[in-house]
């Protein structure tokens, strides 16, 4: 990986684009640090030092605030991140099976592609003005910081009543900027795709992960000691090894095309796969799993914690925390269920098998057309169940560090789960986006 790097910066246009991509990170940093508007920027501060000294937090809205860097619980400008763009990519890609003119657009190739994109576009944007106002609500009720914030003093205040400047125009004006600050950041990851190096939404997600590294690292040397930290890292590395293992492992499925005479030319005849990954969903059937889990402590946001009724008390218990086997299972479970969900609405055998059979290919020992659809179903569903097992064995890894550890604050820590799939994923493809440009421009030998 350190010797693609060292080409790619010896290769002019490739060192114009490895520059071009860090210089959009940063000013994507940039924007998560800068404070949006109206809001107290001391204030907030103060609310994050008594949520770190307290050990609250937790949920969905920790994991939002991993993704965006931190960005969220400080309300900066680019408190949303990338999020509602993901969002509305996986909304788009699932309406794609249902809604036929959206599956049309799909099989138009690139015109009908950048159609979906443009639709992608506006629903991010849609997304992000109900988040926008949903977290702005959240912060001035003190639950985006877990209730740890009293709100009757003054100096907790996240937006102060003080300005003279209408409270409705400031809460438009903070909802406004944050929506504008997502726009912002899915354009800069479509400049990193287009004229940088890497798929740019992975790209900046990969970036807000990564700042979070230093500072958790940090909070757990000192709350845990050197020698938990320690093994911390031991166990790190060896999670990396194991997800990159599998991130690379797949199945592949030979298929031969038959020989066809087109006017005087011969075509076919050669012999390729299908590679079907073990991971084939991706980090996607985490992400349904954390929102749906997210719905009990929603529920409960509305009623008083002092005056809960037995139910209530009850996901209060269980389903709201993390380190609850009740709440380990159902999570460990709704993976493995989502998981073959996504899988049997993004891969298609019966697709796959009649294109085959259009070109004339077909798979050594198995007829063309459904015999052929039914045998990839067969395959992609044993290959699909380790893939569960492993994403759910990934993603409950940080509810064990946090009973380890007995702190609430590492349940969704930057060194497991959802953190070190997205990270080892996009390392992984960027790495061979630039090997493959780097092979491009390696000529040595062509003329031998």
């Amino acid at each position: 990986m350190l010797s693609a790097f060292s080409s790619a910066f010896r290769t002019p246009d490739l060192r114009k684009k490895l520059l071009f991509t860090v210089a959009i990170i940063a000013v994507y940093r940039l924007g998560a640090t800068l404070p949006s508007p109206g809001v107290s920027y001391t204030n907030v501060q103060n609310c994050l030092d008594v949520v770190n000294s307290t050990n609250a937090g937790g949920g969905v809205l920790n994991l939002l605030n991993l993704f965006s860097g931190g960005a969220l619980l400080q309300l900066s400008v680019f408190a949303l991140g990338i999020m509602p763009y993901i969002t509305a990519s996986i909304i788009l890609q699932l309406l794609t099976v249902v809604i036929p003119r959206l599956e049309q657009l799909r099989k138009e190739g690139q015109s009908g592609q950048a159609k979906i994109t443009q639709y992608t576009r506006y629903l991010t944007l849609g997304l992000a003005v109900l988040q926008s106002s949903a977290f702005v609500a959240l912060a001035r009720s003190g639950q985006l910081f877990a209730n740890a914030c009293p709100q009757d003093q003054s100096n907790f205040q996240i937006v102060p009543e003080n300005t003279g400047v209408p409270m409705w125009l400031t809460l438009v004006m903070l909802v406004i900027t944050m929506t504008a600050g997502t726009g912002v950041v899915m354009w800069l990851g479509e400049l990193i795709t287009d004229r940088g190096v890497g798929n740019g939404m992975s790209v900046l997600i990969f970036t807000s992960i990564a700042a979070r590294l230093p500072g958790e690292g940090w909070t757990i040397k000192q709350t845990s000691g050197t020698g938990k930290f320690l093994l911390v890292i031991a166990l790190v590395l060896i999670v990396i090894c194991a997800v990159v293992f599998i991130e690379q492992a797949q199945r592949r499925i030979p298929v031969q095309y038959a020989k066809r005479m087109i006017g005087r030319r011969m075509y076919g005849g050669t012999s390729t796969y299908i590679p079907l990954k073990v991971n084939q969903a991706g980090v996607v059937p985490v992400i349904f799993a954390s929102s749906l889990l997210y719905l009990p402590q929603l529920y409960l946001q509305f009623f008083d914690q002092n005056n809960l009724k037995g139910y209530q008390q009850w996901i209060q218990n269980n389903l709201a925390n993390p380190s609850h086997w009740i709440y380990i299972t159902t999570y460990f479970l709704l993976i493995i269920f989502f998981t073959y969900f996504y899988v049997s609405i993004t891969f298609n055998p019966t697709e796959v098998a009649d294109n085959m059979k259009k070109y004339g290919g077909f798979v050594p020992g198995i007829r063309p057309g459904k015999p052929t659809a039914d045998y990839l179903d067969f395959i992609l569903s044993r290959i699909t169940l380790p893939g569960a097992l492993y994403l759910g064995l990934i993603s409950v890894l940080p509810n064990f560090f946090f009973i380890w550890l007995n702190n609430a604050q590492y349940q969704n820590f930057p060194f497991g789960g959802t953190a070190v799939l997205i990270m080892v994923g996009v390392g992984l493809e960027t790495v061979k986006q630039i090997e493959s440009q780097l092979m491009q421009r390696n000529y040595e030998g062509f003329l031998r």
